[in-house]
């Protein structure tokens, strides 16, 4: 497989040609299947049908069978085995607030969860569910060692974003051709960060 790539297609077809644990993490932030490309906040995104349902078992069996370790987003809507860790994106915003307040991933990790803050209306947007790139930073942070990061699931291309700039190696899957070339235009941006 090689890295440093967005790869357009269906990530399970290209999951089941990976080596196993050949991944060191997986930061991804699979569809929810709550129909966010139809809600009215998202109205300058274009309405697809991507976030209709939530993929199957046998997308998060090939996304532990490929990956040493796992942060994924939206863990909440997920049929994934017990864990003490969740990262919380709190979005900064009030109470009466129509939309979520916050966002969970779940993470493989036996350790204490954590809390990240940042207000969702200033982070700029490519994709209906855009991550702040420094949110998925964060994420690294927690795991040094991880040189190997892929999202199976790539958007707009933050976690490869946030991954270059840590200076990891990354994989990008999307099915989507449209977001596929917004993600590569956001890396030809990114200087890669120095060790």
């Amino acid at each position: 497989m090689e890295i440093n790539k967005i790869i357009q297609g269906d990530c399970l077809e290209i999951l089941k040609g990976m080596p196993d644990k050949s991944i060191d993490l997986i930061l991804t932030d699979p569809p929810y299947g709550i129909g966010i490309a139809n809600n009215p906040f998202r109205q300058k995104f274009e309405k697809e049908d991507w976030d209709s349902s939530t993929p199957s078992k046998e997308y998060f069996d090939e996304i532990f069978r490929v990956s040493k370790e796992q942060i994924i987003w939206g863990g909440n809507y997920f049929d994934l085995p017990p864990s003490q860790c969740f990262y919380v994106w709190d979005k900064v915003q009030p109470q009466d607030f129509s939309s979520s307040m916050c966002e969970m991933a779940w993470v493989s990790r036996q350790s204490p969860a954590k809390l990240f803050r940042r207000r969702v209306v200033e982070i700029q947007k490519w994709h209906p569910t855009t991550k702040p790139t420094d949110l998925m930073q964060w994420c690294l942070t927690f795991f040094p060692d991880a040189q190997t990061i892929l999202d199976p699931f790539a958007g707009s291309g933050t976690t490869c974003v946030a991954a270059k700039m840590e200076g990891r190696n990354y994989i990008g899957i999307e099915i989507s051709s449209r977001y596929c070339e917004i993600a590569r235009e956001r890396l030809k941006s990114v200087t890669q960060k120095l060790l």
